[in-house]
Order: C-alpha cells, then structure tokens, then sequence
C-alpha cells in the first residue's frame, strides 16, 4: 500500500484546510484508515481515523468538533476537514493504514510522507 498525502500549507488562524491522502495498493485489505500529527519536537499524536466501509470513525479528543475525517471509496482517499485552525494545530500531518481502529501508531503498517500544515496567529 502507498499513500500519498497532499494539502498542508501556511494558513492563518480561523481558516480551514483539507487534507487528502490518495492511496494505492491493496487498499482493501487494510480497515483503519488514520490521520496522526507530530509537531516540532513532540511525539507523533493521534488525530482521527475511519474504516474503509465508513461506517466507523474515532477522535482524538482534542480533535473532536473541528476536525472531521471522511473517505471516497471511489477516489481511493482519505481525507482530514481541519476548521477554525489554531496556531497548535501546526504541526506535520500523517496519514496511515491499519488493519485495527486504533489510536496507537504501532498497529498502523503503511504510513504517508506527511504534509505540513503551519497555521500564523
């Protein structure tokens, strides 16, 4: 499985970003599709994660009520709506594959290049 993530960018505090995470491979034999986050100098953090069938998703619990992860089976994508952004949400974004719906990174197998998402006060 490859994924490829895409989106970030330098936004000013209040706006919204999606980021999209384009995957190929045998995509249908991974369940948990994830979004992690890894500021400078802190630990790689859960954001949200959503099975390929839709019908499950988990939030961290910082992320509840801004953040909103979704995927398009036809399109092979994940994707991470990120609204009123805070200058803490800066940081760079992963996006993952597993077969569990987990908040641990150790239970995602494929990971993407991450995008960067820094957000000005």
């Amino acid at each position: 499985v490859q994924l490829q993530a895409s989106g970030g960018g330098l936004v000013q505090a209040g706006t919204s970003l999606r980021l999209s995470c384009a995957a190929s491979g045998r995509t249908s034999a991974y369940h948990a599709w994830g979004w992690f986050r890894q500021a400078s100098g802190k630990e790689r953090e859960f954001v949200a994660t959503v099975t390929w069938s839709g019908d499950t998703t988990l939030y961290a619990d910082s992320a509840e009520g801004r953040f909103v992860i979704s995927r398009d089976k036809a399109k092979n994508t994940v994707y991470l709506q990120i609204d009123s952004l805070k200058p803490e949400d800066t940081a760079v974004y992963y996006c993952a594959a597993g077969r569990i719906v987990s908040q641990t990174a150790r239970h995602y197998d494929y990971w993407g290049q991450g995008t960067q998402v820094t957000v000005s006060s």
